[in-house]
């Protein structure tokens, strides 16, 4: 079984420690994704597993072995980068088949696995092209075909979408996510993109300078992130939080005005916290939020405006933070607009202001 166990993994530059204690267990199969802002240890940590980085302590086991000295080469496992790394002197072919050829694989052995490939990832009509003559999308599909052909343990993904475009990005999304129901192989993915983690992933693992925050479906780290770090970096647009004093069973903000404590949060007279409101849950009144006896009403003032189709994106000011809202079936809305919302509580966090940790029961 190709589990990946990391246990206490540590990185460090000299004294600059860029990875702290990482503790984490990968199932045969799974499809993981590191995700984190820039710097946070993502890409070192996926390194480490790969053997591309030397590990300064801790253990990591890849199919119950310790691969802690082993050289990439003996670790069975396939590595797909956001450049490619293709070989633009040969064809999609070559290209597929030349680790086989290295490892002096039989040629029909070669032939076939390179077909099996082909077909996979919808390369056929490809085999002879060099990568000159590709797309982006279809250069990334051919690095993942050069990945197939070796039937890893464990895939690894770097960033492997960066360089595409938007409509790209969305395409490979789900030959990816094609390609694992296909094969079934454990995958270990970095990405910044919290959308891409959100929409590929069976585990988020949530990344801080070095540190896990927290690991999690992608629906439990949406609906009930750890801290307010999470809560504004999973789920576009980002969580509004706004200060205030808790003040009995409400939450008296910088204006003066009251907002009830949403269920299922605890909190301490006189305690500062930062009250979540997610986009999807402050509407104005008659656009479809989910039904619950829990409500709250606020007035607000549009500042702004994205209309995005289906949906408007409204900007406005509650006791002086700019707060992002949304408008399902929207109609025209001028800026200076005063509208009234209402705010789903039963679907709102708070988190302590100094620790930023959630403050859910």
């Amino acid at each position: 079984m190709a589990q990946v166990v990391l246990k206490d993994v540590v990185k460090k530059y000299g004294e600059l420690r860029v990875v702290h204690a990482v503790n984490l267990h990968i199932a045969h199969g799974e499809f993981v994704v590191l995700v984190g802002p820039s710097g946070c240890g993502k890409s070192t940590t996926l390194r480490m597993i790969a053997g591309l980085e030397d590990i300064s302590g801790g253990e990591v086991r890849i199919a119950d072995r310790v691969v802690n000295d082993l050289p990439p080469r003996d670790r069975n496992i396939s590595m797909v980068f956001q450049n490619y790394a293709l070989y633009p002197h040969m064809t999609v072919r070559e290209n597929l088949g030349f680790s086989l050829h290295i490892a002096k694989r039989p040629k029909p052995e070669i032939d076939a696995a390179v077909a099996e490939a082909a077909e996979i990832l919808s390369l056929t009509p490809l085999l002879d092209r060099k990568p000159g003559q590709l797309s982006g999308g279809q250069r990334q599909r051919v690095a993942m075909g050069r990945a197939i052909v070796r039937h890893p343990d464990v895939f690894l993904f770097d960033e492997p979408l960066s360089n595409l475009d938007a409509k790209l990005r969305t395409q490979m999304r789900v030959e990816i996510k094609r390609l694992h129901q296909k094969v079934g192989t454990t995958v270990v993915y970095v990405t910044h993109d919290q959308v891409e983690a959100m929409t590929l992933a069976d585990r988020i693992v949530i990344m801080r300078d070095g540190h896990i925050v927290q690991v999690g479906t992608p629906l439990d780290v949406f609906e009930r992130p750890v801290d307010a770090f999470v809560a504004t970096f999973i789920g576009s647009p980002p969580m509004n939080l706004l200060p205030g004093t808790v003040q009995g069973d409400a939450v008296r903000l910088g204006d003066g005005s009251l907002l009830p404590i949403p269920p299922n949060q605890r909190a301490q007279d006189g305690q500062q916290v930062l009250y979540g409101i997610r986009a999807d849950n402050i509407m104005p009144d008659g656009h479809a939020l989910p039904p619950t006896p829990h409500m709250a009403h606020v007035t607000m003032s549009v500042s702004l405006t994205e209309p995005l189709g289906t949906e408007t994106l409204i900007f406005a000011t509650l006791a002086g933070t700019e707060v992002q809202a949304k408008m399902l079936n929207p109609r025209p809305v001028t800026n200076g607009e005063t509208l009234r919302f209402g705010i789903a509580l039963d679907r709102c966090h708070l988190f302590d202001a100094a620790s930023g940790k959630s403050l859910r029961v």
